[in-house]
């Protein structure tokens, strides 16, 4: 069911990120009387499920859910239509245009993009407000991954400043933690037990972690692990553990929180453990064994009874200045990963639909979704400026080339880069897929 409900919210997401790129085309291409043949969601190789022309134009529904295009007259697509190439170019066709005309129509699909993750952002706050956790506010300390620990951070740790600018209070962990992988961050200093300690970030550190499964987050705001009730009869209550108990220590390994002990509240059948319990100042130590289901009988409070959380409201002329810098900080740090994304490890970390529709999550929580879809907004407007043929950053390419020196480049090698950037792409989009695929077998 969690597939299910994580591949609709994609295929919904997609679909009207989709459209609204394509009508960015569109719309720019009318604005320039240029003749748009086809406006399609999803590709439609052979038959389409749903379609009507009204005017020049056949809008339609493919059955391939790997995009959408718009056929614009006279213009060197994916479509390959050299017949109509090979005739004297008309008034209302692409090629006719003005170069900056023709440069306005293949943006148009991309700043539809910024527009469209502006707009989400913008109302997302108006709606819903932001909720979250300042660092600051984290007054137990993080739990580290082991990846930040192999790096001498551990757990309970405050993080108090980066290259010695110490965190403000709006901070939020997870934005330290962007800070750290992304800004060259050389220096992170802690607050450990009320004492002040450097741990230096080896410069391969973002490369290191990418490589790594990290799947609780590098810093994850933490909190004691005190028991708030007890189920009756089980095995804690036999063992004599009691309501306020607070768990320090299991089999011998320090318990710092509650987020690295989760796996002791359900693990094993029948396995034997020893809990170290902090009761009125005197620590404890209790033998306790899973029931056949692996349950031991412990519970305990969330995060939101020991930590402050955050809260800001929006009106809605304040939501759109704001949704205008959250879109911008988003692209920034986007355009900023590039350099993992194509490193060594993050190519081993590419992923396709398969990783994306996981981004929405397992729920079907519409805040969630639509900040999900903007993000993707901002993924797609980024890698469709990438200066691959095939793409628009590819048509940009070559009309930046005319513009600077006046003259269009050949056809022929136009029709061979676009072939070459769809072989290209269709690689890419196999490699990334198919990486779901191994994960997916692997896993299991």
């Amino acid at each position: 069911m969690d597939y299910v409900i994580q591949a609709a919210q994609l295929l919904l997401g997609i679909s009207i990120l989709v459209v609204l790129h394509e009508f960015g085309h569109f719309i720019a291409a009318k604005a320039f009387k240029t003749r748009v043949e086809a406006f399609y969601l999803f590709f439609n190789p052979w038959f389409s499920l749903v379609k009507k022309k009204i005017g020049d134009t056949e809008y339609g529904i493919g059955w391939l859910p790997l995009g959408g295009y718009v056929k614009i007259s006279g213009m060197i697509d994916e479509s390959m239509d050299k017949e109509q190439m090979e005739k004297p170019a008309e008034p209302w066709e692409f090629r006719s245009k003005a170069t900056w005309q023709r440069l306005i129509i293949m943006l148009g699909g991309v700043i539809v993009n910024v527009i469209v993750a502006f707009f989400i952002y913008a109302m997302i706050l108006f709606a819903w407000g932001e909720t979250y956790i300042p660092a600051q506010n984290a007054t137990y300390g993080v739990y580290c991954d082991s990846v930040a620990q192999s790096i001498g951070f551990k757990n309970g740790d405050k993080i108090v400043a980066l290259d010695g600018k110490p965190i403000d209070s709006e901070t939020t962990y997870g934005q330290i933690t962007v800070q750290i992988l992304l800004d060259n961050i050389k220096e992170v200093t802690v607050d450990r037990g009320g004492n002040r300690e450097t741990v230096s970030i080896p410069l391969d550190f973002a490369e290191t972690v990418i490589s790594n499964k990290v799947t609780k987050g590098l810093f994850v705001e933490d909190y004691p692990m005190i028991l708030d009730s007890i189920t009756p009869l089980s095995e804690a209550e036999k063992a004599g553990l009691l309501i306020g108990d607070k768990i320090i220590g299991v089999n011998g390994e320090k318990i710092s929180g509650v987020v690295n002990s989760t796996q002791y509240t359900s693990a094993e059948p029948k396995t034997a453990y020893t809990f170290k319990v902090l009761r009125n100042n005197e620590e404890l130590d209790f033998q306790i064994i899973s029931n056949d289901e692996g349950k031991i009988g412990i519970h305990y409070g969330s995060l939101l009874d020991y930590l402050t959380i955050a809260t800001k409201e929006y009106g809605f002329f304040e939501s759109i200045p704001a949704g205008f810098y959250k879109t911008g900080n988003v692209l920034k740090r986007y355009i900023d990963q590039f350099k993992l994304i194509f490193s060594k490890a993050g190519v081993k970390q590419l992923g396709g639909f398969g990783s994306i529709s996981k981004l929405y999550g397992a729920t079907w929580d519409w805040q969630n979704f639509w900040e999900k879809t903007a993000l993707i907004s901002v993924m797609l407007a980024v890698m469709n400026l990438l200066p691959i043929p095939a793409l628009d950053g590819g048509h940009v390419m070559f009309l930046s080339y005319e513009m600077i020196t006046g003259r269009k480049p050949n056809e022929k090698v136009m029709e061979y880069a676009q072939i070459a950037g769809m072989m290209l792409l269709l690689a890419f989009m196999l490699y990334a897929n198919g990486m779901d695929v191994v994960r997916a077998w692997f896993s299991n």
